[in-house]
This record gives C-alpha cells, structure tokens and sequence, in this order.
C-alpha cells in the first residue's frame, strides 16, 4: 500500500547516529551462506524489504534461515534443490540478477518475478553472458524483462568483457562460475563495489584479482564463520550530504561500511569542499568506521568516468546538495541512473525543477547550478525510495517550506528507520500527515 507524508523540518543537523546494516553487503551474506559447506552466522544484517526477498529465495532452494538473537544463521542445504514455487524477488533487482547466476547452476525450472516497478527493469545484460556459459534463461518483452525462466544445467567457465561497469552482473557470473567446468572471469571498464570479491575470498574461495579482472575457480564456498555487516554508506549518505550543505551542522555516523569501491561520495563532497574526518577505522573484511562530516561552503564539481560506479546510488542526494553549490556541478557517464528503481534523472530532475533548482538534464546525466534556494514542493516518487528520501533532505532548504511525498512505503525497501534518524538529527517544525499506507518505510515522522 502507498503513504503519502508531508516533510516539514528545520536544521541544522546535529548528533551521532548509525545506519542499519548494508544493503549490497546483507544480500550476499545470506546467498552466499547458502552456498555454503557448513552454517554461518551473520551479524548485523539490514532488516529491510530488499534483504527479506533474499532471505525468502535462499529458503526457496533449501537452505533454512533463522534469528538467534544478534545473529542470523544460515545453514545451507547439501544440494541446492528446484524452487517449488515462483520465486518473486519484490523491488529487489540485487535478489533477481544474482539469483539468474546461481539458478542457472541448480538443476530444474525456476521462476524469478518481482513487483510491478521490478518488471520493468532491463535483464538481458545478466542473461546473455549466462547464456554464454550455456545457461537457458528466458524472459519477457523479447528478453529484455522480468519475469525470467531459468532451466538450471551444466555451465563452462569462460572470460567475460562487460561494456558497463557492473556489481550485479559481474557477481552473477562469479556465482555461476563457481559451479561451472572452469574458470570463470569478468573484466569490467571500471571497479565496480567489490563486496563479492571480499566475502569470497574471507568463505574460502580461489579468487583472483588482476587489475579490473576478477577469476573464481569452481568450488563451494567455505561455511562456520560469522560474516560482520557494517552500516550501509548509502544510507548514511542522505544525512552527510544534508550536513555537508546546511550551515552549522556536523553530524557521526558510526561503525559505516568504508570500502573504497563504495566511498565515491565522501571523494565528491570532499571535492565540493566539505570537511570530513576519520575516526577508530577497522580495515579487515569491509572496512569501516566512525565518519564525520561538518558543514563548509560548497563549490561545483564534475563527477565522471570511473567515480560513478562508486557513488550510483547516492547520486540522487547528491543531486540536492548541488543545489546549495556555488556554480555549476556537472554529472556525466550515469546513465545507469535511467535504469533504476525509476528513471532517476527524470524522477530527480523532474521534482528539483519543481523546487526551484536550475537543473539541464542529459541522456548520462545531469548539470546544475548553484546555489539555489528550494521551494516548496509535490513530489512524485515513482515508487523510488531513493527519491522520495533524498527529496526529503531537499525539504531542509526549503525555508521551512513543505515537501508532499506520494509514496514514503517504498523507503521501506532499503531504510525503514530512515525518517526516525531524520528527525533525531533535525527539528520537526510540525506534525506530518501521512496515509494508512505508510507502513514500516515511514518510521518516525515524515
């Protein structure tokens, strides 16, 4: 169900706080337990809408999954078996392309749905590298959409050269290549986040690294560990890009995953001109840390080439914060963006034009000029969780003016408490209205 929220707040932001557990880091944890040759337990794993299709698809093809109070353990199956019925991924596009390269692997007929938004996100990318490897996989719209059939079998290792940068792809095709007949590598344009690579190869695995080149050889991963999940620096972006732009804030953001393939944001609001500092860092698995941000007068910047694959998710927020930028900010080579959740180009630039920003929108990105004050505004969020969070940290330089969201529900995929660390750190200025339809993505006042 939708819930629509009325966002009214004053800053400036001030406090500590943690993120829950990241997103990208909780998906493969409970895959790749599942894969695994004996039980693990993970610590700290985002309870999301996201992970919980994760969760569902690996009890799906046998492996049983249970809370014991901090951690959740996976014990993982002898063999992985033919789901019995529809495996429906919901807005997860992590759950459904990972999933295309472990089912392509597991003997039998699977079925990978997801919600309406899901339906209309591009897969053949995922599938025609499998199909390479000898993978049957079909799906709609002249193989372009989900829902995808997999007809599960024996697969060949091989090289593989993506055009695009990639994390889902390239991470389906390692998970495919662990139960192919030889090595499996992917060759990327630029790094993409390395989660897999680092979870591998702490599970056991054969894995090589060589330059943007990535090699698995085939083998079962290693179970009987516990896998740590740090806060999701995507998360914590929405409070640090507000912090770094609205005078007078500074704000911690403690235990925050730090890995390098996922930290684009703090090079870009460093960049901008904001001050950052680092405290009681930990660099073994994920990095991660205690991470400050105090607010400083920002400046433009140009966000291009191989930066982009290490900030895709947070480009959206960090579209608000060049708002406040003096001059002009350019973002180029996203044109990932388009195939999110929404269009997020359009859904974000649609809603900033809206509020006032000078925005030029093109086919891989953006240019804007700054800084600009905000009005308020009536925002559509396509169902994008993304959008509608960073347009509620657009509402803080609206003057107290108000930001109508159509749909806050869809925050629940990713960052429930979202809202409820929102108004920690800022001043509600009045009560909001919200639907029935709210539900967990609207903890805290919207």
């Amino acid at each position: 169900m939708r819930g629509t929220a009325v966002c009214c707040r004053s800053g400036p932001l001030s406090g500590a706080f943690q993120v829950p557990g990241d997103k990208s880091v909780s998906h493969r944890a409970l895959l790749f337990s599942a894969l695994a040759g004996s039980p693990s337990k993970v610590r700290g794993l985002l309870q999301a809408e996201d992970v919980g299709a994760t969760r569902r698809a690996v009890e799906a093809i046998g492996a049983v999954v249970r809370d014991e109070g901090a951690f959740v353990v996976v014990e993982p199956p002898d063999r992985l078996c033919e789901p019995a019925d529809v495996v429906n991924c919901g807005n997860s596009g992590t759950s459904l392309r990972l999933l295309c390269g472990v089912l392509s692997t597991v003997p039998g007929l699977s079925v990978l749905t997801g919600d309406a938004s899901l339906r209309q996100r591009p897969v053949r990318r995922v599938m025609e590298p499998l199909r390479r490897m000898g993978a049957v996989l079909h799906a709609r719209g002249g193989e372009r959409v989900p829902p995808v059939v997999i007809r599960g079998g024996s697969l060949r290792g091989m090289r593989h050269k993506l055009e695009v940068a990639s994390a889902q792809v390239k991470s389906a095709l390692l998970l495919a290549g662990l139960f192919a007949d030889g090595e499996t590598t992917v060759e990327e344009p630029h790094l993409s986040r390395d989660h897999t690579e680092r979870m591998l190869r702490g599970m056991g695995i054969d894995l090589r690294v060589d330059g943007l080149a990535v090699t698995v050889a085939p083998g079962r991963p290693r179970g009987g560990g516990t896998i740590e999940v740090p806060g999701d620096i995507s998360s914590a972006a929405f409070f640090l890009c507000a912090a770094a732009a609205l005078e007078g804030s500074e704000v911690t953001v403690r235990n925050v995953g730090m890995n390098p393939s996922r930290t684009g944001v703090l090079d870009v609001l460093e960049a901008m001109g904001a001050r950052l500092s680092v405290a009681n860092r930990v660099d073994e698995g994920e990095p991660r840390g205690d991470l400050t941000v105090t607010a400083a007068p920002l400046h433009g910047t140009t966000i291009s080439g191989a930066l982009v694959p290490r900030l895709i998710d947070e480009l959206p927020v960090i579209m608000v914060a060049a708002t406040q930028a003096r001059g002009r900010t350019v973002i180029r080579d996203a044109k990932e963006l388009r195939v999110k959740e929404s269009d997020r180009l359009a859904s974000m630039g649609e809603a900033l034009v809206a509020a006032g920003a000078k925005i030029e929108l093109f086919e891989d990105g953006c240019a804007i000029e700054g800084p600009t004050p905000l009005r308020g505004v009536s925002v559509h969020t396509r169902l994008d969780h993304r959008v509608a969070m960073s347009m509620a940290i657009a509402q803080l330089f609206m003057g107290g003016g108000e930001v109508s969201l159509d749909d806050v529900s869809c925050v629940g995929t990713s960052f429930p408490s979202f809202f409820s660390i929102l108004d920690r750190l800022t001043t509600p200025t009045r009560s909001s209205s919200a639907g029935e339809g709210q539900g967990e993505g609207a903890k805290g006042t919207p």
